[in-house]
């Protein structure tokens, strides 16, 4: 961390967490009670993670659910890297890019089956649990199931964002059922109950993910999307399997920065990082225009350069080594002027920004766990199963539909990836587990934290309610916490700014302070988040 900490104890908000044995931050109070009561029973990281995952599935159904991807990186104190798991599902074999080319479409329908790749959340699960946990399926997803029975009540937020996906929700006789009651959204307070959903988690705590992907949930799952124009086939799900990946990293300021590779985005963090490690960052107002101006070039560069070559490097190449390498760092690093923004940066068309839930567990043994979960979209495709009470995600409008793009739509692919945990590690030491929500602003959001944290000595969870910007192409939005002569200051150089009516992402992250021998965290207030320690 910086030798200048940060020191604003005037500003409003919570404090940072603090604790000796184990500790877990997620976005929802709920997971994360649950989570430690995994932990304070005996339970590791991997046991509590997994726990808290499946109860956010049940309770932030806007966010995430079990018809979605997940993606993990946990690192143990005697280990010297992460193990990565990519547990993204891939698309029908019958997926061809070409097809939708042949219809005029530009992009695959986020409302459409098209959109829906085989959910991987479950069968990533059960791998992390068999391979790193202490606890079986049965034990970890009891709370969820739990959940799911009995209802939990929806908090002010969350129903907030649920109102808005009304019409979607309606849209599907069975997402309609599950989630709406008259046609209504649940009110604040209100308990919503998923008796479906409660009934396909008992069935996979008994069974495992065999029942989900080979079983008779496969074939009600199958059977829902085919209903409605989908090509997918129980083959596609009973041969999907989840992924042991080799992780990525890049050094900053000392510490190594882990990050999950393609399929996922993680390769656009370590792109920034090493750009802005070339900048005096702790030197400038965290909140002023130049920390700013050259966090938004870096980004914009890094995510033009992840729209032309990031994809599942099962189908081809991806160039990690060539995009960092000091050659083509320093060519990034050296057209940004501390004046000016850089014009000739092509926008790239994307979707908008997406939900999913992050989850930063330590244990006892300082094992650390940096897992997130997603259905990408509000309520993913809004497409559910009558008979599961399964919503699907609609990660595959993550594909391109160029012709070949490394991205593009083909059987059996992964789409590029948004979701993405990482670790920061010192010294071969795990030292923060940490990760933020919001699809493609997430590695704009992760640099936000790292350089709070590494530049400026910013507590947790002072780090994690500074106020965020984004830029990616022509894209450049301020928090409104962010002062207007600031955002002059921006315009002045070029930007164009916009401010955003929802907050930027959400953020979770726990640190090890080894000098002290304690746990620090910290959790969004954007969000309903609670860090909490024993």
């Amino acid at each position: 961390m910086s030798d200048a900490p940060y020191r604003d104890f005037e500003r409003p908000g919570k404090s940072e967490a603090f604790g000796e044995n184990g500790m877990v931050a997620t976005s929802h109070p709920q997971a994360t009670i649950a989570a430690l009561d995994i932990l304070r029973a005996g339970g590791n990281a991997i046991d509590a993670a997994v726990c808290a995952a499946a109860v956010q599935a049940v309770v932030e159904p806007t966010q995430t659910g079990i018809g979605g991807d997940c993606f993990a990186l946990i690192q143990r104190e005697t280990e010297t890297a992460p193990t990565a798991l990519n547990g993204s599902g891939w698309s029908p074999a019958k997926a061809d890019a070409a097809h939708h080319r042949a219809r005029k479409e530009t992009a695959i329908d986020p409302r459409s089956p098209h959109a829906v790749t085989v959910p991987g959340s479950i069968a990533a699960w059960e791998k992390l649990l068999a391979d790193h946990g202490t606890m079986d399926f049965a034990r970890v997803l009891a709370p969820a199931i739990k959940f799911a029975e009995e209802g939990c009540c929806v908090p002010e937020r969350l129903a907030r964002d649920w109102e808005r996906q009304t019409d979607k929700l309606k849209a599907n006789p069975a997402a309609n059922a599950i989630f709406l009651k008259h046609g209504k959204p649940p009110r604040p307070g209100d308990v919503h109950k998923q008796p479906l959903l409660a009934a396909t988690l008992r069935a996979v705590a008994k069974r495992g993910s065999d029942v989900f992907y080979k079983g008779e949930l496969a074939e009600h799952m199958v059977s829902t999307l085919q209903a409605v124009g989908g090509l997918h086939e129980v083959e596609d799900f009973a041969e999907f399997v989840p992924e042991y990946v080799t992780p990525i990293s890049a050094n900053y300021r000392g510490y190594d920065l882990w990050e999950c590779p393609p399929s996922g985005q993680g390769l656009a963090v370590l792109s920034m990082a090493r750009v802005l490690e070339g900048f005096p960052l702790g030197d400038w107002n965290p909140m002023g225009a130049e920390r700013l101006h050259v966090q938004a070039e870096a980004a914009r560069m890094a995510y033009a350069e992840r729209d032309l070559f990031m994809a599942d490097p099962r189908t081809g190449a991806v160039p990690v080594k060539s995009l960092l390498s000091d050659a083509n760092i320093g060519k990034l690093r050296g057209a940004i002027s501390l004046k000016q923004r850089i014009a000739d940066i092509k926008p790239f068309v994307q979707v908008p920004h997406r939900d999913t839930v992050f989850v930063s567990v330590v244990d006892r043994d300082r094992t650390m766990v940096s897992l997130i979960n997603s259905i990408f979209d509000d309520f993913g495709c809004g497409i559910a199963c009558p008979n599961t009470g399964v919503i699907f995600h609609n990660r595959a409008c993550s594909f391109s539909l160029e012709e070949g793009h490394p991205n593009a739509l083909a059987g059996r692919k992964r789409p590029m990836h948004t979701i993405i945990p990482a670790i920061l590690a010192k010294d071969g030491k795990a030292v923060m587990s940490f990760g933020v929500t919001g699809a493609h602003f997430q590695p704009m959001g992760q640099v936000q934290i790292l350089t709070n944290v590494v530049d400026y000595g910013m507590p947790i969870q002072a780090a994690i309610d500074f106020p965020r910007m984004f830029a990616m192409g022509d894209t450049f939005e301020l928090e409104r916490a962010i002062p207007d002569e600031v955002g002059a200051k921006l315009q002045a150089m070029g930007h164009s700014i916009t401010r955003p009516v929802n907050p930027l992402g959400t953020a979770q992250a726990i640190f090890i302070d080894r000098e002290r021998g304690i746990l620090r965290g910290g959790a969004d207030g954007r969000r309903d988040g609670l860090a909490l320690a024993y």
